[in-house]
Parts: structure tokens; sequence; C-alpha cells
């Protein structure tokens, strides 16, 4: 399963997500390729995979991404390859732009899409120069261009406002582990213990998929 986290700048999507992953077992991030400069708290491979715009674009001739976009300015991209070799060992989970996400909405339609919201634009200022990894002028580009980017809340399943980061956390690991209960994705788990009880029922040999009579 494919989760796939997006928000606008600063509204601490990758905070929480390196949380949920040292919380939620079998669930992987999807390190996305980029050709802005790598600030001092990143690490190359772990957050992103730092390139030039010339690499870049030679991704995108060989059709190396299954989703990309510029933004602030910069490239930004899922690899196909990454998503491969991720997918093997459990879940993925993506922190990209809105962009990206309508990309990969149209290619894996089984994915569930996850927004972000500050709680107010404020707050969102406060954010971003806290961090001072950007200059005032790319501070305001970031601004400007999330005042847009959070009209797009209503194309996602679940949004959650990150006010409290401990209550984020919780509802983000909430909904992976719902969407690991759905029936749809627990038939192959569940098909041994249906199988149990075929041979251990009334003689029937029939398990139906229905819900229980409550009692009055």
């Amino acid at each position: 399963m494919i989760f796939v986290v997006s928000g606008p700048s600063g509204c601490g999507k990758s905070t929480i997500v390196d949380h949920v992953l040292k919380h939620v077992r079998n669930i992987h991030f999807s390190v996305s390729h980029t050709t802005r400069p790598k600030r001092n708290s990143e690490r190359e491979g772990k957050d992103y995979y730092f390139v030039s715009r010339k690499e870049f674009e030679r991704m995108i001739t060989q059709k190396k991404f299954v989703e990309w976009a510029v933004v602030h300015g910069n490239y930004y991209g899922t690899s196909k390859r990454e998503v491969r070799i991720k997918g093997k060992k459990g879940d993925i989970i993506l922190g990209i732009d809105v962009q990206g996400a309508e990309q990969i909405r149209k290619k894996f339609k089984k994915a569930v899409f996850i927004f972000i919201l500050p709680p107010d634009f404020k707050e969102l200022r406060r954010r971003l120069e806290k961090r001072r990894e950007d200059s005032p002028e790319a501070v305001c580009r970031r601004l400007e261009v999330s005042k847009k980017e959070v009209r797009h809340y209503s194309s996602f399943e679940y949004v959650i406002v990150n006010d409290c980061l401990d209550q984020a956390v919780s509802e983000l690991e909430s909904i992976i582990l719902s969407t690991r209960c759905r029936l749809e994705m627990r038939r192959e788990e569940i098909k041994p213990i249906l199988e149990n009880f075929k041979k251990s029922g009334d003689g029937s040999g029939t398990v139906l998929e229905t819900s229980p009579r409550r009692e009055k």
C-alpha cells in the first residue's frame, strides 16, 4: 500500500512522517530526488537524493519517475526504482507536494492520500522562519505558494491539522493501521483462518462473510 502525505511547505509533514516511521512496523519512506541544495540538517539518501538539474532532466527523458514537479524553482520527483525497491519491503509512505500527489493518484488508484494543514497562516510563517534554512525571499515565496496548495485539501481522503505534533502523529498512525485492517487488504491473510473454520464448522463447509447478529 502507498500512503501519500502532502501539504504546504512548513506544515510539518516531514517531522510527522519521521515519527511514524519510528513507531509503525513494516512501512518505509520513499526518498525523493531533488535539485534543491542540501540543507545542513539533511542527509543524502535519507531525506533526499540530491542531484543536478542536468541529471534530473536526464531521468525525466528516460521516464524514470512515477511523479515529478517543479516546486519553488527546483525539481522534485519520486523514482520508479525507489517505489519498486521499497514496495518489496512493505508499505510505502511518500512525503510529496500536491502536484506530485495528483500524478500518483492517476497511477495508483488504491493509494491513500493524507493532507497536512498548519493551524493557521501565521503559524506557518513562524515555522518557516524558525527553521532558518531559507532566505526571507524564499520564505515569502513558499508562503505565497501555500495559499494555492491548501485549496487542494478537498481532493484528499484524510486531513490532519498539525497543531499538536503528538496528536498529528497519532492520527497518521491510525490512518495507516486502519487501512491495513480493510477487508480487501486482509483477504489473503485470513484465508487460512477461514479454511480452519470450514474444517471445524457445523458440517456445512461454508463460512459466510456477514456481520454477526446483534443481540437485543
